[in-house]
């Protein structure tokens, strides 16, 4: 992923309260659920920060995260990198409700270039990652 591409969107409405999908997506016992299995810990404040690895085939992955901005039920953003690797993003979660429903957007955007040498980091993995995280793993979570 570079800077110059536009950033990655992904929308989902869920048959669920704002309440219900704020919770899952910040509360570390249903993240766990849904996302990553290892996040040791979670909290939905401005300046916590957590990391964790994925180990992935070609190499390990420890994830930076820094929560820079909280609007309880409305909007959640994390600084997402990688130790060690070059790339620097910004996840935002921002949820509104439609009718009795739902609307889940997840916005990622580069701030500093990633490696796309590294098949993790090339769009079509993020935009990938992000389809099967929101709209399958999130979405059967929820159900």
């Amino acid at each position: 992923m570079k800077t110059t591409e536009a950033p990655v969107i992904v929308t989902q409405v869920f048959n669920n309260t704002i309440e219900d999908v704020w919770k899952a997506i910040t509360d570390r016992e249903e993240m766990v659920q849904w996302f990553f299995d290892n996040i040791p810990d979670f909290k939905a404040e401005v300046g916590f920060k957590t990391q964790f690895n994925v180990q992935a085939p070609s190499r390990d992955f420890m994830h930076l995260w820094e929560i820079t901005e909280v609007i309880p039920n409305k909007k959640l953003v994390t600084n997402w990198k990688y130790e060690g690797l070059a790339g620097n993003s910004f996840v935002t979660m921002e949820l509104e409700a439609v009718n009795s429903k739902t609307q889940f957007t997840l916005t990622t955007k580069v701030v500093e270039d990633f490696d796309d040498s590294i098949p993790e980091f090339k769009r079509e993995s993020c935009v990938g990652g992000w389809n099967y995280f929101i709209k399958e793993r999130l979405a059967d979570y929820l159900k």
